[in-house]
């Protein structure tokens, strides 16, 4: 089903209007988590792109948190969210190193 469109209803029944209605709650607070850990991993992108190492070092463990909160949550699969973690970290690491030199 796409995205931000109503479930349908066929039946009227009461058990069939209750899971709709939990459906729904879920879809939304599932978004609301992944948006969360998207955005956080979007802000720790761009200060590893800027090149601050300080700035990406105090975004990068709250991110790993949302991450692994996510798995927790059902909202992203293990695999797929330790890749993330693992490409952010080395990216972090990069970074790090870059502004050791300097």
């Amino acid at each position: 089903m796409a995205q931000g469109q109503a479930t349908k209803v066929k039946k009227k029944k009461k058990s069939v209007l209750k899971r709709t209605a939990q459906s729904l709650q879920r879809a939304e607070v599932n978004r609301a988590n992944r948006t969360r850990v998207r955005t956080m991993m979007r802000r720790l992108r761009t200060a590893i792109t800027a090149g601050d190492a300080t700035a990406a070092g105090n975004l990068l463990q709250p991110t790993m948190s949302a991450i692994d909160q996510a798995i927790a949550k059902g909202v992203l699969h293990e695999n797929t969210a330790n890749r993330y973690k693992s490409r952010l970290t080395m990216a972090f690491n990069g970074v790090k190193a870059k502004a050791a030199k300097a």
